[in-house]
């Protein structure tokens, strides 16, 4: 039996991939082996010694102590692409509002007294103040290209604009996916000299924090369009204000609202709104508790920010898993511990990322209790278990 404790409230269709029978799941298990979470921060937590995966049923892991969890060998997965969709309708959603005055026009609107007869005049005379300009032929600039990235940059083409889209860790296969009517930029800042429309789909990190900034703004189009969707510090808000007033920037568009912001003239800030669908939650449970049940009863890593991905179908039902530091003669320290056991690999899988490697042998025989013991002593070993022969299947 696996215990999974969930921090916040995970969609009924993603708990519904943990089996009854051999899964406790809820808000108050003692000793759990998972930690499923959305939005609650975790960075003061105190960690179960028995933690061994945690999944964030979303996309972004800022609430997650991302390196404390590399350094106990615990894979933290999360669910890229599930909100794709829902983030992708929003950021249409914002090109529009960003353009046509919108917000400002149903404000005008639902302010208008009189009769009906005086309302319609009103409404003849103050339109043309509100008057904004369509998207077919203007340049869509889109920084990052991940999954939520290439359905924006797709959405653009179809929309009939032209689009420009940079990431320097694009995969073959993100690249596949990607519109061939989608340009490739040298850099952002080609990206953003080029885009009358900007918007971003990046993580926060010390590389993209404060991305929009004061400089990079002295170099973009006049009148360009800002669009953030993704966290909160990408964009210089300061910056962009001031960017505002002198008439470079035409609208900022973002769901991070704060007192600078939420009244400023050409700002829409919505409510963090970009995930929250029903679809978006759904899908993001089920991918990521599906991701760690196959951890759990497998050892397989799919979709972890901090481990490679390990996918090894089982040679038998013996399997220990070990997570490490990536330094030199690693391997054969494994291979020697099961050497002095007399224990015979099957196969074995090991990949690396980064600081981090992971590795999946599969048996001949079960490993005794002194080959754990002899693999957690190694020096950089962060953890090795035990993984059990899957549940059976309910008939």
């Amino acid at each position: 039996m696996y215990n999974i404790l969930t921090l916040n409230n995970i969609s009924s269709l993603g708990l519904a991939r943990l089996p009854k029978e051999h899964y406790r799941v809820g808000a108050d298990i003692k000793d759990p082996d998972a930690i499923l979470v959305r939005s609650a921060k975790m960075h003061d937590m105190e960690l179960p010694k028995t933690l061994k995966a945690v999944g964030r049923a979303g996309a972004g892991v800022n609430n997650i102590p991302v390196p404390r969890m590399s350094a106990l060998g615990i894979p933290v997965f999360n669910a890229p692409g599930a909100n794709a969709n829902a983030v992708k309708e929003l950021v249409i959603a914002g090109l529009v509002l960003g353009c046509r005055h919108i917000c400002e026009a149903w404000d005008f609107a639902r302010g208008l007294t009189g009769t009906d007869e005086e309302i319609h005049k009103a409404v003849e005379a103050g339109k043309k103040q509100f008057g904004g300009f369509e998207l077919p032929g203007r340049t869509l600039g889109v920084i990052g290209l991940g999954a939520i990235g290439r359905n924006v940059a797709n959405a653009g083409v179809t929309l009939g604009m032209n689009v420009i889209g940079f990431d320097p860790g694009l995969t073959v296969e993100g690249a596949w996916q990607l519109s061939s009517n989608v340009q490739k930029a040298r850099s952002v800042d080609d990206v953003l000299a080029r885009a009358d429309f900007v918007t971003f789909h990046v993580p926060l990190n010390d590389k993209t924090r404060g991305l929009i900034n004061a400089e990079r703004l002295k170099h973009m189009k006049q009148g360009v369009v800002i669009l953030n969707f993704a966290r909160e510090g990408i964009v210089d808000d300061k910056a962009v204000s001031e960017a505002i007033k002198a008439k470079k920037v035409y609208a900022y568009v973002c769901d991070f609202p704060s007192n600078l912001l939420k009244n400023h003239p050409h700002v829409i800030t919505l409510p963090h709104l970009g995930a929250s669908t029903q679809e978006a939650e759904e899908n993001c449970a089920i991918m990521v508790a599906e991701q760690v049940r196959d951890f759990l009863e497998n050892g397989n890593i799919r979709n972890s920010v901090n481990f490679p991905e390990v996918i090894v179908s089982r040679g038998s039902d013996h399997r220990i898993v070990v997570a490490n530091a990536n330094v030199p003669n690693m391997l054969g320290q494994i291979s020697e511990a099961f050497g002095e056991a007399s224990v015979n690999i099957h196969d074995m899988v090991n990949m690396s990322r980064g600081d981090l490697a992971y590795t999946v042998a599969d048996l001949d025989s079960p490993a005794p209790e002194t080959v754990l013991n002899r693999l957690r002593g190694i020096q950089g070993v962060l953890m090795a278990r035990v993984v059990p022969p899957p549940p059976p299947s309910p008939i």
